[in-house]
C-alpha cells in the first residue's frame, strides 16, 4: 500500500509487515489486523507514515510530545524510527494494530518503552 492510499473504506483492515525492525514482536511477512483511525496510546503498535519518501511503517508508539508521536522500532539494529526522523505528526499515525492474524495469531502486547529504547518480547 502506498502512502497516498491510506484511507480505506472500512475502519478495519489488514497490513503486511515488511522488514525486521519490529523483531522479536513481529517478523517480516506477518499479517496484522488494524483499526484505521484507531485511538493511539503509548505502548501500542501502529501503522505510521514516516517523513520523506518512505513506505508506510509499523512502529511502537512510545509517547506523545507537542510535535506528535515518538515512535520506535523494537529491533534497534534494523529500520528507521523517531531517533532518526523525530516525532511523527498526529495525522501520520494512521492505524492501531489489533492483533496478528498470520502466521502465529495473537494479540500484540502493549508495552511502555523504557528510557532510550524498548526491550524484550512484545507479542504473545
Amino acid at each position: 500500500m502506498s502512502s497516498d492510499q491510506v484511507r480505506p473504506l472500512l475502519p478495519i483492515g489488514q497490513v503486511l509487515v515488511g522488514g525486521r525492525s519490529m523483531e522479536p514482536a513481529l517478523r517480516d511477512g506477518d499479517r496484522l489486523l488494524v483499526h484505521w483511525g484507531g485511538r493511539p496510546e503509548p505502548g501500542l503498535v501502529a501503522v505510521v507514515r514516516l517523513p520523506g519518501d518512505r513506505p508506510l511503517a509499523v512502529k511502537r508508539l512510545a509517547f506523545r510530545e507537542p510535535g506528535g508521536w515518538w515512535v520506535e522500532r523494537d529491533n534497534p539494529a534494523e529500520g528507521v524510527d523517531s531517533w532518526q526522523v523525530g516525532a511523527v505528526p498526529d495525522d501520520d499515525v494512521l492505524a492501531v494494530v489489533l492483533f496478528r492474524i498470520w502466521p502465529r495469531p495473537g494479540k500484540i502486547t502493549p508495552r511502555i518503552p523504557g528510557p532510550g529504547r524498548a526491550s524484550g518480547e512484545g507479542a504473545e
